[in-house]
């Protein structure tokens, strides 16, 4: 080790990039998003993802495939939730995913208001279930509107927004989060109901073709209000919001001329191509905008 090299920062450089590899492995489409992101905001974005991966691959991936039972899931992700809020309090963990989150959250102001609802729906998965209107809210909140909402404080955190504007952009930030949640509940009803037993959006015994039609109408509602909110982020931001936006309607109208019988048999997807036309599109329609 150099004799200038502060051995604080190489070990969150370090953790940054193992974040990064994270995030790399297990999404393209996320990896192309972040790519768009300015370089001020990027690894700060892949830690968080990186943090709510780990815990996915608890609670449903990697800890099933090595074999433990719900029990040792249970403790596992307790063990998670409790070092990462320990990380929090002392600025530090052993995890270099865990310890990249907690320096982020640190200094996008990101505390336990955002993160205890994401674990809380973590806990929700260890389980099979079916949810009511009221509980699918409160499980969308945890598991997917507090990471926009997280992701949204990075964004913010050296920018100066009026209360107004500041509304506006929670707003947006938890709608776009609800949306791209419920077109994966779309996208999943095959492995969410025959290999895990959940039943996020309260189909029953099936969604029928009506139910369909009614959820990708919430959903198109969410998108308008991610969208009201774009051009008060910041521009280093705003593209990889699109871009991202862009591809979730994408994949809804996809979900929408999709029979829903053929749904429950396959997972919906949007060409390489596709997604890299509208990351362009994307690109442009920014450049093109005068603030």
């Amino acid at each position: 080790m150099s004799a200038s090299t502060d051995p604080a920062e190489q070990f969150t450089s370090t953790a940054r990039a193992a974040a990064d590899r994270v995030i790399s492995s297990y999404s393209t489409s996320f990896g192309l998003a972040t790519r768009l992101l300015g370089a001020r905001h990027r690894s700060h974005v892949r830690s968080i993802y990186a943090l709510v991966r780990v815990a996915d691959e608890v609670v449903d991936g990697a800890a099933t495939a090595a074999g433990l039972d719900a029990e040792a899931k249970e403790q596992a992700l307790e063990r998670y939730a409790e070092e990462t809020m320990a990380a929090l309090r002392r600025g530090y963990s052993t995890d270099l995913v865990v310890h990249a989150f907690a320096r982020t959250a640190l200094e996008a102001q990101i505390g336990p208001e955002l993160i205890d609802p994401f674990f809380d729906s973590m806990r929700a998965d260890l389980s099979p279930a079916t949810y009511n209107p009221s509980e699918h809210s409160r499980y969308v909140f945890g598991s997917a509107e507090v990471i926009g909402l997280m992701c949204l404080q990075v964004f913010l955190r050296e920018e100066e927004r009026s209360p107004a504007q500041r509304a506006i952009l929670v707003t947006g930030a938890r709608q776009l989060g609800a949306a791209f949640q419920n077109i994966n509940f779309l996208r999943d009803l095959a492995e969410d109901t025959s290999e895990l037993g959940r039943d996020y959006l309260g189909g029953g015994a099936g969604l029928t073709e009506a139910q369909r039609d009614e959820w990708v109408e919430t959903v198109r509602d969410q998108l308008q209000d991610a969208r009201a909110a774009m051009p008060l982020l910041p521009r280093d931001a705003r593209t990889a919001v699109r871009s991202a936006c862009s591809l979730f309607e994408a994949l809804l109208e996809k979900v929408a001329a999709t029979e829903v019988s053929e749904l429950y048999e396959t997972r919906v997807r949007v060409s390489n191509v596709r997604k890299a036309g509208l990351a362009l599109r994307s690109v442009l329609t920014t450049r093109l905008e005068s603030f």
